[in-house]
């Protein structure tokens, strides 16, 4: 019994303490880059609680882009395969779907909006029903009533959502800025505990060992 709690802390041990402080030391000598990401996460949250609207449509010119060189290097590797006389229709077909994505959000941003939104409400509401058959399969004292509540205001969402997509992709962009500016807030935190970590520790600071 007490050898399947023993953990291997030799060196080349993924348990080694060594493996541990190097780790340690990657992370405070690079603190910045950590305060970096979690300012960039803030700024981003903001812009997507302040205006929703520019947000949503630089997201969807970002898919836009996105798909347009995906179906660009998928074309290309069928070009490659055909050349070499491997089977190319699968990869001829991703591309020209990914291309086609990409010039229909494009050119239809309002479009690629609304299909997203629907997909979405479509989800809630089909993970609302589920939540909703679950809890009549466990009892109150198991939390029957919290998932009756997650379900309905699920079904509800994806109801409101598909009614009133523009609102619905308001929403969704509000929650994606929410997450944004939580998570950045705190990598930002991490970062300023790194930092002194790394001033009091010299070792650290100067990446070699300490005299």
């Amino acid at each position: 019994m007490s050898t399947t709690m023993f953990r291997d802390r030799s060196p080349g041990s993924p348990f080694s303490g060594s493996d541990a402080n190097d780790m340690n030391q990657i992370l405070a000598r690079n603190w910045w880059l950590i305060a970096l990401r979690g300012v960039t996460g803030v700024i981003f949250g903001l812009c997507a609680l302040i205006l929703p609207f520019a947000t949503l449509l630089a997201l969807v010119l970002l898919f836009s882009a996105y798909m347009i060189v995906d179906g660009i290097f998928s074309i290309a590797a069928a070009i490659l395969a055909a050349r070499r006389h491997d089977r190319w229709g699968s990869w001829a077909l991703q591309g020209v779907a990914s291309l086609a994505a990409g010039v229909i959000a494009f050119f239809l941003p309002g479009a690629t909006v609304f299909a997203f939104v629907v997909l979405v409400a479509a989800w809630s509401i089909v993970m609302g029903c589920l939540l909703l058959a679950a809890s009549f399969r466990i009892d109150g004292n198991h939390g029957r009533w919290w998932l009756v509540l997650n379900g309905a205001a699920s079904i509800v969402f994806g109801v409101l959502a598909i009614l009133t997509p523009l609102a619905g992709a308001v929403v969704l962009t509000w929650w994606v800025g929410a997450f944004a500016l939580v998570f950045g807030v705190l990598l930002i935190i991490l970062s300023l505990r790194l930092r002194s970590r790394s001033k009091a520790t010299p070792s650290i600071a100067t990446g070699r060992p300490a005299i």
